[in-house]
């Protein structure tokens, strides 16, 4: 496949993970738990829902910069 292939597969793919991704991280951001929880609690889950998302995308984002194979 050609880089511009997986580039624009990977571009869909990335849209559609993070659209989805978002609406999670906003369900558990706002679950009675998380609410619930002292003012630190709260603050470091809000940060590791906002980071969470870059270590999927990781192998993604690789395999879309992959080089084309000299044919």
């Amino acid at each position: 496949m050609s880089g511009r292939g997986r580039k624009l597969i990977g571009g869909v793919a990335m849209i559609v993970f993070v659209g989805c991704y978002a609406l999670i991280a906003m369900a558990i951001a706002q679950s009675r738990p998380l609410r619930e929880a002292p003012p630190l609690a709260q603050a470091l889950g809000i940060i590791v829902l906002g980071l969470a998302w870059i270590a999927p995308m990781a192998p993604l984002i690789q395999w879309m910069e992959r080089p084309d194979r000299r044919r």
